[in-house]
């Protein structure tokens, strides 16, 4: 169950999930998120989140039981959400560009579901930290009208990047009702009433 803080908690998950594969395996290289403004001009992998929507595979699921609110409270289910985000090299060489790319796909390949301590991030208290979520990211190649519509959004020229879906994350729903639990009930059986 997490807050609006979620979407931010699954950024810097998937950054220190990279960081740390890079580090292993490229020197001197940073992964950070791409400001469109200042591009980076040192060896780095940038993070651009550029599209949430809801996941269709997780529509119409029941209502349910907070246990962490008062009474019997029930709740909207989560939204289930969709990140989208395009990871892109940027380096003073073509080969630097394409070893950052390739130790990318390795490390998302490898931690194709992000869960338990991989939840965890160094010095930032995250609302997805001791949950059961499961994060799910594969590759996702982009349409060539694709790339160039979020190319064009963010006013640069095309760069070699590779595009990544991260789902299921779960948003909760701020709304409830409280409801009184049942503490009594009452059975008719053929005109004769039992109540436990």
């Amino acid at each position: 169950m997490a807050n609006f803080e979620v979407i931010a908690a699954v950024s810097q998950t998937l950054k220190a999930v990279l960081t740390r594969a890079i580090e292993k395996g490229v020197a001197g290289v940073k992964v950070g998120f791409l400001i469109p403004d200042e591009p980076p001009s040192d060896p780095t992998l940038t993070l651009f989140l550029f599209e949430v929507g809801e996941d269709p595979s997780a529509r119409n699921r029941p209502r349910v039981v907070n246990p962490r609110l008062p009474n019997l409270t029930i709740q909207k289910p989560p939204v289930a959400l969709l990140l989208r985000y395009l990871m892109t090299a940027w380096g003073r060489d073509a080969e630097t560009q394409q070893k950052i790319l390739g130790l990318t796909i390795q490390a998302l390949y490898d931690k194709a579901i992000i869960s338990g301590p991989d939840l965890e991030i160094n010095d930032v208290n995250s609302v997805l930290e001791g949950t059961d979520e499961a994060l799910k990211v594969t590759l996702s190649p982009l349409s060539l009208e694709e790339r160039t519509r979020v190319w064009h959004a963010v006013q640069k020229p095309y760069r070699l990047s590779v595009a990544y879906e991260v789902r299921v994350v779960n948003l909760d729903s701020t709304e409830g009702e409280r409801r009184k639990p049942v503490t009594r009930r009452s059975l008719d059986f053929q005109g004769v009433e039992v109540t436990t």
